[in-house]
């Protein structure tokens, strides 16, 4: 496991360098991944203005922003993302914001399709599902925790859904845009704080 997760490391990209990948798909109307077809090129268009807007518009609180700056374990995050994943373009700014704000957090992004032996090593529910946050402890190379690829509160609504309706339609897809739109991150800081806070719970005294 750690020789796949060094690997995927040394492959690894910026969180600016991945948003200047995205904004380049866009612009010449391709995407990341295997399939490059209109559906994805599109989707890939879409999630760069959503980063684009979420760059911007992310606000931390006071209180979470100094627990943030509190944690005192170098840890990186590695996460797994595909250009054209709508869950990601809502997820992965709003980690960029909370890890812009210690030095100890490192985040580093990599590509599903050119990652696949990472990706098996951790699936959800079987699924290649995206995006993938891999927390690792730059000390011991180990995997502390795992986050994604949703945010809990998401997790929730669209685990409910495929009770009751087997799995996802495209309407509760878009509804699903509008909870991201109006959640606003908070539910991602909130959860990632929290996880923080059980790798070192001095921060959150």
């Amino acid at each position: 496991m750690n020789s796949i997760i060094q690997s995927s490391l040394e492959k690894s990209i910026t969180y600016d360098t991945y948003r200047s990948l995205v904004q380049q798909l866009a612009q010449a109307g391709s995407t990341t991944g295997k399939e490059k077809t209109e559906a994805l090129v599109n989707y890939t268009k879409l999630n760069d203005r959503r980063m684009k807007r979420w760059d911007k518009t992310i606000k931390i609180p006071e209180d979470v922003k100094h627990k943030i700056s509190e944690f005192n374990q170098n840890i990186t995050w590695l996460v797994i993302t595909e250009s054209w994943c709508g869950d990601a373009a809502h997820v992965i700014p709003v980690l960029n914001k909370i890890a812009e704000l210690n030095s100890h957090i490192d985040l580093k992004l990599v590509l599903r399709d050119e990652n696949l032996e990472l990706m098996n090593a951790f699936l959800t529910d079987g699924n290649q599902a995206i995006p993938k946050v891999i927390m690792i402890d730059n000390e011991t190379k180990e995997v502390i925790n795992t986050y994604g690829p949703r945010p809990s509160e998401a997790t929730s609504y669209v685990n409910r859904f495929k009770e009751k309706q087997g799995k996802l339609t495209p309407e509760f897809k878009e509804d699903l845009q509008y909870w991201y739109n109006n959640n606003k991150g908070e539910n991602v800081i909130e959860d990632i704080t929290k996880i923080l806070c059980e790798l070192e719970p001095i921060v959150c005294q």
